[in-house]
């Protein structure tokens, strides 16, 4: 049926899903940050469709690519992703008719893989800890796909400017118009920079004083590269959270809007995500837990105040990390119940 028929005339109905994408809700943190000064709030990216922030750069770019003529009935979308970006074009092409190619990091969980399976893409498993220039990296892989694929458009979210642009038109203006202006802290995590770049850049336009703080992972060099504007490759090696920091300079990443980098660990990162979803109900991902470690953070740090009003994105949903955070087995498998997180699990009885 064609909901846009003169006969649904005044009926509530979506056209498809891609029209539920942004408009995702501001949610007031309470009990994780019981005694910090000042008063926070979540961007909730997992009420996107696709359940990500990704779903947002993920029809933007095509629908630029559409309007511009690159991109045609029948042709072939290929990206390289550690999952929520692949799942977002895996939607989108569906629902638009394209073929989807994905190069996946190995590091991805198992959910995110068999998510991206389901959603009819077709995926390249490629090894996480291996340099960008290896020819086995993800980023190598989509290269090499998109050459040898006639009529088929590579997305290239790391170095695509429109990455960042999405979120300038989309998501900083959301978070302005939620706080009604009042916001005095962005915390984001960064791994292409198209989030926290966006925002940045719309948010600092209406008001410079707005601090942007950008969450890194240790093995990452986004920090260290912000500081002294080098790539050292002695900050890099394996780390475990996914969809943030990285092992190269991206270009959709703007160091200039972001005012300093805080870097988390993997566990403490796991553990808060748990932390986040068993004190607030809110059901979030590895890089959410990222996100709102950074924020514990810098309130021990003395960063906020009575008047502080910060926002932390909570890009994406828990149930894409359902065989690693949210297992026991491998939290232990990882070492993360220790003398540090002494946390005993609920344990589950079958009756």
């Amino acid at each position: 049926m064609d909901v846009n028929k003169k006969t649904y005339k005044g009926m509530k109905v979506e056209k498809n899903i891609l029209n539920l994408i942004g408009k995702t809700p501001l949610i007031h943190l309470k009990n994780i940050v019981a005694g910090f000064k000042g008063s926070f709030f979540s961007k909730f990216e997992a009420f996107n469709p696709g359940h990500s922030n990704k779903d947002r750069i993920a029809l933007y770019i095509i629908e630029e690519a559409e309007k511009s003529g690159i991109l045609k009935p029948g042709d072939t979308i290929i990206e390289t992703t550690s999952g929520n970006t692949g799942f977002s074009l895996a939607m989108v092409s569906l629902i638009k008719g394209y073929e989807c190619i994905l190069a996946v990091s190995s590091k991805s969980s198992k959910d995110k893989i068999d998510m991206l399976h389901a959603m009819g893409a077709k995926v390249y498993v490629c090894p996480a800890n291996v340099s960008a220039e290896d020819p086995r990296s993800y980023y190598q892989v989509a290269k090499k796909i998109h050459e040898e694929i006639k009529d088929s458009v590579y997305i290239n979210q790391y170095f695509n400017g429109l990455n960042l642009e999405a979120h300038y038109k989309t998501t900083g203006p959301e978070i302005w118009d939620q706080t009604s202006g009042k916001i005095t802290h962005l915390i984001a995590c960064s791994g292409t920079g198209g989030t926290i770049s966006g925002c940045a850049k719309y948010l600092k336009e209406q008001n410079s004083d707005i601090k942007i703080i950008g969450v890194d992972a240790y093995g990452s060099v986004l920090k260290k590269y912000h500081e002294t504007k080098e790539l050292d490759t002695d900050e890099i090696y394996p780390y475990r959270i996914e969809g943030l920091g990285k092992n190269l300079i991206p270009t959709a990443t703007d160091f200039d809007s972001i005012d300093f980098f805080v870097k988390v660990t993997d566990e403490d990162s796991a553990h808060t995500a748990r932390e986040v979803t068993k004190s607030e109900g809110l059901f979030v991902g590895y890089t959410s837990g990222a996100a709102m470690q950074a924020v514990k953070q810098l309130n021990a740090m003395g960063e906020f105040d009575k008047d502080s009003v910060v926002v932390v994105i909570f890009p994406d949903h828990g149930s894409r990390y359902m065989s690693k955070i949210y297992s026991d087995d491998w939290m232990n498998e990882q070492g993360f119940f220790d003398a540090t997180h002494e946390e005993a699990p609920n344990k589950i009885e079958y009756i």
